[in-house]
């Protein structure tokens, strides 16, 4: 019976203890099952010659047990215990092996694992993690990534929860934290601490940005991330499916590190407004379209990173709104369009005149920038 019991535990990974309490908790129920069984009863185990001995104490009239303990081992138990044994004990083997499971994965998110796909559709791909199933929601897949059945896959923990089919551990292909952890596989610098990645922004399956600082003089953050002809990035960026990954350096001053943000955008100036948290970045008028990125992405990816609303504005477009803001529209008189009839304010200063819904904005102290948003 040992040896069976050890063989068991091998197989199944378990220890030999919690089997002997499986063991006992089988056969009480198998005792507790005779019409004569006493209510307050156990089974102990001799674990050298594996006798089994059924004790029991009585009952006072409140439910408490009183008196001594004595023996109840009925003279057929053993034959009753192989009959009802089994089932009862190959339950308690499989609610051990789910709470194995469930402690092997309880706590780690935030982890990265590699599964093998299972079974992809609408709803959500299965990933093999090898004793357990991982599960990989629509909304955690990356827009455009086809998972092929039977090929290798690395996704981020991002919950772990207990049921009672056992843990359901659910993975993602989105989080940010999936690109921070495969850099630290990668990055030996970043495993050890020597390289800290400080900020992440991704849009995934199309670009991401992430922000990394040396704590080593003699070691460049970007070049360890990068690695020799670009072997470590490119490692991460054919995980991701060709994902583009930049990266820039940390900054603690704010107007260097959005300007490093919005690479490789050349920046002539940053304007910061710590009371509406806004950045206004001045490009060059040629680097507009290359700050601003395609439909705006490059642009969102800096706000991100850096904490800050970036507003984005070209040379020729600020030096006009300075202008604009200079003249004097305290003084000036109401005209008649001729055409339109419309009511216009031609300031003193000279300038364009405007309409009375704009006069009003500019007289409240709002601006251009602001009417265009």
């Amino acid at each position: 019976m040992m040896e069976a019991l050890q063989a068991v535990a091998s197989e199944r990974g378990l220890s030999v203890d919690t089997l002997f309490a499986a063991l006992a908790d089988a056969l009480e129920s198998a005792y507790k099952r005779r019409p004569d069984a006493w209510e307050y009863s156990w089974v102990t185990i001799d674990p050298d010659s594996m006798e089994f001995r059924v004790f029991a104490q009585e009952l006072d009239e409140y439910g408490e047990p009183f008196g001594d303990e004595f023996e109840v081992t009925p003279d057929d138990f053993g034959r009753i215990a192989a009959q009802t044994t089994r089932q009862v004990m190959s339950q308690r083997i499989r609610e051990a092996e789910r709470e194995l499971k469930y402690e092997e994965y309880a706590g780690r998110e935030g982890d990265i694992v590699t599964g093998i796909i299972q079974q992809t559709d609408s709803r959500y791909t299965l990933l093999d993690l090898g004793r357990v199933e991982a599960l990989l929601p629509q909304a955690e897949q990356v827009p455009h990534e086809r998972p092929e059945p039977n090929t290798r896959l690395k996704a981020y923990i991002v919950e772990v929860r207990k049921t009672p089919k056992g843990p359901q551990i659910v993975v993602s292909r989105t989080h940010p934290g999936l690109i921070k952890r495969l850099f630290e596989l990668e990055v030996p610098e970043i495993a050890d601490g020597i390289v800290e990645i400080m900020a992440c922004a991704r849009e995934p399956g199309h670009r991401t940005k992430i922000a990394v600082r040396s704590n080593d003089d003699n070691v460049d953050p970007v070049g360890a991330c990068v690695g020799a002809r670009g072997s470590r990035v490119r490692m991460i960026v054919n995980e991701m499916k060709g994902e583009k990954i930049d990266i820039v350096p940390f900054s603690e001053q704010t107007q260097d590190f959005v300007i490093k943000a919005l690479s490789p955008a050349k920046v002539k100036e940053v304007l910061l407004d710590p009371d509406t948290g806004t950045a206004t970045v001045i490009v060059p008028d040629y680097q507009l379209s290359l700050a601003i990125g395609k439909e705006g992405q490059n642009a969102r990816l800096a706000a991100r990173l850096t904490g800050w609303r970036v507003d984005i504005k070209s040379e020729t477009e600020h030096a006009e709104e300075k202008a604009y803001a200079e003249i004097d529209w305290a003084d000036g008189e109401w005209i008649t369009d001729d055409e339109t009839g419309e009511q216009l304010w031609q300031p003193a200063g000279g300038g364009d005149a405007i309409s009375s819904s704009d006069w009003e904005k500019v007289v409240t102290g709002a601006t251009s920038s602001d009417e265009e948003e």
